[in-house]
């Protein structure tokens, strides 16, 4: 028994490489390759986005926006950005209602309104390996009318997705106020 195994054993070596060898070390590369290709998103941050429309398509004034934390903290996102056509915010995870504050600023003073948005947060499963997400659905909006003229919900589901517009900004021009 023994006498046939190794001639079985000795007719798979050609040339001097082991078949038996070389088929498991490319079955075990195989198998680690499959299980090291994770498709997790690159960019897994969820934003809404809110693109200006109407007469005011680029917010020529100073724009500085802030979030309430929900702890009676405040936090800048965006600080004094000029020549602004488009901006994203993030969505809170597990708040039902996100509040942003904002300050237009020119050279006759400054301006405030805030931004309501009411949603639903679903958390999104990619894989174990991944970052947890969650994705929102916004259910409604409410602001101030200061320098806003109206916001209209453009796409109501918060994913990675950022070419797709959440919100549709019209603006007052800064001369009719």
């Amino acid at each position: 028994m023994t006498t046939k195994w190794i001639m079985k054993y000795r007719m798979k070596k050609i040339g001097g490489w082991d078949l038996t060898l070389s088929v498991y070390i490319l079955r075990t590369r195989l198998v680690v390759a499959g299980c090291s290709s994770i498709d997790c998103p690159l960019n897994n941050r969820v934003y809404a986005k809110y693109k200006l429309a109407g007469d005011v398509k680029t917010l020529t004034d100073s724009l500085t926006l802030s979030a309430n934390l929900g702890d009676g903290n405040d936090s800048v996102i965006i600080n004094k950005s000029v020549n602004t056509d488009s901006f994203q915010l993030p969505m809170s995870y597990q708040r039902s209602e996100d509040v942003f504050f904002m300050e237009i600023k020119n050279t006759t003073g400054s301006q405030f309104d805030t931004i309501k948005v009411s949603k639903t947060n679903t958390p999104h499963f990619e894989a174990v390996d991944c970052n947890p997400a969650i994705f929102h659905v916004i259910t409604g909006v409410k602001y101030t009318k200061n320098r806003i003229d109206t916001i209209v919900i453009n796409n109501s589901n918060v994913t990675y997705d950022a070419t797709k517009s959440t919100f549709l900004i019209h603006f007052k021009n800064s001369s009719s106020n």
